[in-house]
């Protein structure tokens, strides 16, 4: 498949950029590069490092704003339902970025456009073109529009998946499956908080709190992904 031209992209979301390569380069993956040995560009690699710090950023200050009661555990773990990869890959696919990547051959027949692994990071690609194309200002307005317009209903989503996504994530990788442990209840009966453990067999994975069991065990799945994502 012949990709798109961004130029298209560029009038779906009313933004003109300064530099059309920068946006080319957000969707070069590098499977690209190993097969066009004469093509005199990079890959979208460094645009994902700097559009994920960008996006971290603008997140972090939204949320910190919007729940001033939340703690850092909170905020941390709603920031990370509303960054994770398959929030931002439902994103990409809704912005249609499949279509403008420039893929291998193998990466186009393993169906590398539907990958939610390289939407997310075409996603975060695209952050750190307008970023760096157009400032910190113009980035801040993609994300609050594609995002934070509808942060609740992304973070519910997350949530409400975050126990069938870890359980994927450990029978893949493991073949075990995960177990849950209240840890600790405080405060009176018509406003009780509790805390549970995720364990894969003894090692506790991580934890959460919540106004009632099942909340605390979505939140406990969440801070395990996150750990278990970082390199």
């Amino acid at each position: 498949m012949r990709p798109k031209s961004p130029q298209e992209l560029e009038r779906q979301l009313h933004l003109e950029f300064k530099d059309p390569k920068i946006l080319q380069k957000a969707f070069i993956h590098r499977s690209y590069l190993n097969e066009h040995k004469d093509f005199k560009g990079d890959s979208n690699e460094r645009l994902e490092f700097l559009g994920d710090s960008v996006l971290s950023l603008i997140v972090s200050q939204f949320l910190y704003g919007r729940l001033p009661k939340s703690t850092e555990g909170d905020l941390t773990q709603t920031r990370a339902s509303l960054v994770r990869t398959e929030t931002l890959a439902t994103l990409a696919k809704n912005l249609s970025l499949g279509k403008y990547l420039y893929l291998s051959k193998g990466e186009e027949e393993s169906q590398g456009r539907d990958s939610q692994t390289i939407l997310a990071n075409t996603f975060e690609a695209l952050v750190g073109a307008i970023f760096l194309d157009r400032g910190l200002e113009e980035a801040q307005k993609f994300i609050e529009k594609i995002i934070l317009a509808n942060w609740q209903t992304l973070a519910n989503e997350a949530a409400s998946d975050n126990k069938s996504m870890l359980q994927e994530i450990l029978q893949r990788k493991y073949h075990l499956s995960p177990t849950y442990k209240l840890l600790k209840t405080w405060g009176p009966d018509h406003n009780r908080s509790f805390e549970v453990g995720v364990y894969m067999k003894e090692e506790r994975l991580g934890s959460g709190t919540g106004k009632n069991k099942q909340s605390a065990a979505q939140s406990a799945a969440a801070n395990a992904i996150g750990r278990l994502k970082k390199p």
